[in-house]
């Protein structure tokens, strides 16, 4: 499986009046579990865009299971789930230091050729790498 692991801390403006934090932060913290995967891969957000390729969220799913609050430790788990093709999809958990599940998640972006705007292939250089993994 291939995955990564990144830990945050939960900011105050990330929160409510009640120290929760705000539900669209979950597709922030899943953000930064794909930055930080493509980062262990050797490989960035930046540099793919610098050669013509964007990765816009085309599907985003969160499913709450209990609350992560200010000032918490979290860890989110980020996982590949198959194969990039012309679409590559990550799972996530996210748990706090107790390692209680605060979150599960599903994210599927496209690949996009900037020059065509047109949905494109994985590059070849990111199935390089993944190729001595299994799924």
């Amino acid at each position: 499986m291939i995955y990564n692991e990144t830990k945050l801390t939960v900011r105050y403006g990330e929160t409510d009046q009640m120290g929760v934090v705000y539900h669209a932060n979950y597709a922030v913290y899943f953000e930064v579990g794909r930055t930080e995967w493509l980062r262990e891969f050797g490989l960035s957000y930046r540099e793919m865009e610098a050669e013509g390729i964007m990765l816009p969220v085309v599907s985003l799913t969160v499913n709450y299971k209990n609350s992560a609050r200010y000032d918490d430790v979290v860890k989110v788990k980020t996982t590949l789930k198959k194969m990039p093709t012309a679409s590559i999809e990550f799972e996530y958990e996210l748990r706090n230091e107790s390692d209680i599940l605060l979150a599960t998640g599903n994210t599927i972006l496209a690949f996009i050729d900037v020059e065509k705007n047109r949905p494109t292939r994985c590059p070849k250089y990111l199935l390089d790498k993944l190729q001595n993994y299994s799924l």
